[in-house]
């Protein structure tokens, strides 16, 4: 699923701008997409500031009343956000600043599918590769991107499993082990121990026939019978050793 925020303070734009979208999407019936609108650009920030709303891909206004869209872009990139941001707008005025905070595309009002689907067409071709990378999960409720690489381990907490990140957040889902070791079989650094863990192997530090020590200081003790398994798994991940 690709998130795509659409903000502009005029309802009619940002009517005519989600029809060409939900058209987009008849055409390329296999790319699931999530519209969400806003007609207020603080609204938008305040979804990525305190909801942790990362869409994929941005539609922006650059004339809205409260501020420049190359404001919000600012702002947007001062919080960490690098969602794809195109801006569509009256004047070309603005162009040059919106290198400066990183826009992919800038658009010309008004509009058109012959204009808008070509650059549709490439940041899908784009984002495909760069999802290789990423899991989109369903966290609290939301739809999140978690990078692959900041991921140290899972651990099954009941009927949730609990993704423990690198920089110490915790995303609770309610999914089984099996359905998230089949999102991570894809990628070598990760194995599974026993019942209860996926781990990362970039983030041992320290195996024996007893318990493994993760780079958190994390300890967690082997299963019987697990341990040749695992120091071949992770010698064949470093060695290419059998």
């Amino acid at each position: 699923m690709y998130l795509i925020a659409l903000c502009d303070d005029e309802t009619a734009e940002l009517n005519k701008t989600e029809e060409m979208l939900n058209g987009y999407k008849k055409r390329h019936p296999q790319i699931e997409l999530f519209i969400e609108c806003f007609e207020d650009a603080d609204e938008l920030l305040y979804m990525v500031r305190e909801e942790n709303y990362m869409p994929d891909l941005m539609l922006m206004d650059i004339y809205m009343p409260e501020k420049l869209g190359i404001e919000v872009a600012k702002e947007l990139r001062d919080m960490g956000n690098n969602s794809i941001i195109v801006f569509l707008t009256t004047s070309r005025e603005h162009a040059l600043q919106a290198f400066g905070v990183d826009a992919a595309q800038y658009l010309v009002k008004p509009v058109s599918e012959e204009r808008l689907f070509p650059v549709l067409d490439k940041f899908f071709a784009s984002a495909a590769e760069e999802r290789k990378k990423y899991l989109v999960l369903r966290v609290n409720g939301r739809i999140q991107r978690v990078a692959v690489s900041d991921i140290i381990y899972c651990e099954a907490q009941g009927k949730n499993q609990c993704l423990y990140l690198e920089d110490g957040t915790q995303c609770l889902l309610r999914m089984t082990m099996t359905e998230i070791y089949e999102m991570l079989s894809a990628y070598q650094e990760f194995v599974r121990v026993g019942v209860a863990f996926i781990l990362n192997m970039d983030h041992i530090d320290n195996l024996n026939a007893k318990d493994i020590c993760l780079s958190t200081g994390k300890k967690i003790y082997l299963p019987r019978g697990a341990y040749k398994t695992l120091k071949e798994q992770y010698f064949q991940y470093y060695c290419g050793e059998e």
